[in-house]
């Protein structure tokens, strides 16, 4: 399988090579031309464990490593670092399945990608010949960086630079990023939103590539956003492990259609299920879940995609995006039209909005549901879910949990639904108490502690004791600064 730019036709590149550049240099991502060649025998993985399963899919969609080569790839990202063997287990709540993705090193659904990404990143640099050291970019909506640095931490041959939005993440992700050790990370906020976070690093692709800026130096970038087709497709895996849970315990047959909730703001994790369905994995309809910011179920609903529109801090920072990245991917891939997809990347940088043509609407109605959920409906999703059922939600499974109910009153022939759960409660505590009828105070860490005592949830061990870690991280810079910010660093200077 070869990638390509999903602007150009006639750059291509194999996938570690895809890896190592994270994106391509005309700005566009990597891409399959399609997803047949990598078309697999899907009901002969269903009996494997999660990392048999890995190695299958990803070996499949990255052709660049054998199978043999994936299987050790794989040991050395998930081993002993998740809290069960499994990854990411599945747990009933009513009549819908929870897809636990949190259940990994800092109980975010990114960590499933982020410890898979810097051993392909550093096999991809082996592979292609490469002695440059990477320098990876990344920014975040708040659980990207942290995951995406303790995966890259002390790896050989790389570092990593996380930008995230100032004021724009909760206090426990902040903490998180900002007490992170590691010789070769570093973490910046920029005053602005995810989006200006994102579109920063962009351009500094786009500069570097573009001016040679790099040139000479001994370093290279990438990036660990699921721009990075390396992020991206360890996501695949545990659509797969969801739909092989549902058949084993009975709640349904071989061959029945799955329905999945993702709650989204980049469209990267719903992306993933769209390569599930193309790998041939039964997945009826897509369920995408937006807060307040709901730009994706818009573009869905009308085929407009238009970021020219308030823009709103909610419980779910995670989601708090305009410009949703890897929509690029999906457009290329349906229409198997660069052309097209340039046109509608440079209209939505010229005038912050496009529309799609009527036959790929078309598409996207028979593929995905939109729906969306302010904070309101967060808070009272939370609180119904842990009366009714005991379980308890984060604010950004709220999200999915609340649309997964709009989408079967709206579609009652729906199969049955599987919920992705991104994040631990205890990453939003604040959000969480206020939803179960606490007053959560002014103080996010006292607040873990109460949020454990209120429901007997166990905290998850990397999140003790995180106030008393020390803050290593404290820069807080202009979107504009960036670029001289990642030379300077790269440089090896201080600011």
């Amino acid at each position: 399988m070869i990638y390509q730019s999903t602007r150009n036709n006639d750059l291509k590149a194999s996938s570690a090579q895809a890896i190592l550049d994270g994106m391509a240099g005309d700005g566009g991502l990597y891409s399959p031309a399609s997803l047949d060649d990598a078309a697999l025998d899907w009901k002969a993985l269903l009996p494997l464990d999660t990392q048999g399963m890995a190695v299958k899919i990803l070996s499949a969609l990255l052709p660049s490593f054998s199978e043999a080569e994936m299987a050790a790839l794989v040991r050395r990202a998930y081993a002993g670092k998740f809290e069960t063997d499994e990854l990411t287990p599945t747990v009933t709540v009513g009549e819908d399945t929870v897809l636990e993705l949190f259940r990994g090193p800092t109980s975010a659904f990114k960590d499933v990608a982020l410890s898979m990404l810097p051993v392909l990143m550093t096999a991809a640099r082996e592979k292609c010949g490469v002695s440059d050291e990477i320098l990876i970019l990344t920014a975040t909506s708040g659980d990207t960086g942290k995951a995406a640095m303790e995966g890259f931490r002390n790896v050989p041959g790389t570092r990593i630079m996380v930008f995230y939005p100032y004021g724009g993440v909760s206090p426990v992700q902040q903490a998180q990023m900002a007490t992170q050790d590691g010789d070769n990370v570093c973490v910046c906020s920029v005053r602005g939103n995810f989006d200006d976070a994102q579109t920063g690093v962009k351009r500094i692709f786009a500069a570097v590539a573009r001016e040679k800026l790099l040139a000479g130096k001994g370093v290279r970038l990438s990036s660990a956003n699921s721009i990075n087709i390396g992020r991206l497709a360890p996501q695949v895996v545990y659509y797969f492990r969801a739909y092989a849970n549902l058949v084993q315990s009975g709640r349904i047959a071989l061959g029945d259609p799955v329905d999945y909730v993702v709650p989204t703001g980049n469209f990267g994790d719903i992306l993933a299920g769209y390569f599930a369905r193309e790998l041939g994995l039964p997945v009826g309809r897509l369920v995408c879940a937006s807060n307040a910011n709901n730009i994706l179920t818009d573009f869905l609903t009308t085929g407009v995609y238009d970021r020219n529109r308030p823009f709103y801090r909610t419980v779910s920072p995670s989601m708090d995006i305009l410009v949703s990245s890897n929509l690029e991917r999906l457009l290329f891939l349906l229409s198997k039209d660069a052309q097209l997809v340039a046109r509608l990347m440079d209209s939505l940088g010229k005038t912050g909005a496009y529309s799609v043509p009527a036959s790929l609407k078309k598409q996207l109605d028979s593929l995905f549901y939109a729906g969306s959920c302010d904070d309101e409906g967060t808070k009272r999703a939370i609180g119904q879910v842990w009366q009714q059922y005991g379980y308890l939600m984060d604010t950004h499974t709220a999200v999915a949990y609340d649309v997964a109910q709009q989408y079967k009153a709206a579609c009652p022939g729906h199969g049955p639904v599987v919920i992705l759960s991104t994040a631990s409660p205890y990453k939003f505590p604040a959000a969480v108490l206020e939803a179960l009828g606490e007053d959560p105070g002014e103080d996010e860490f006292k607040a873990m502690e109460r949020l454990q005592d209120r429901t007997g949830v166990p905290m998850p061990k990397n999140l003790r004791n995180l106030r008393e870690r020390p803050v290593r991280h404290r820069d807080v810079i202009e979107p504009g600064e960036m670029l001289s910010y990642v030379l300077e660093k790269a440089a090896g200077k201080e600011r």
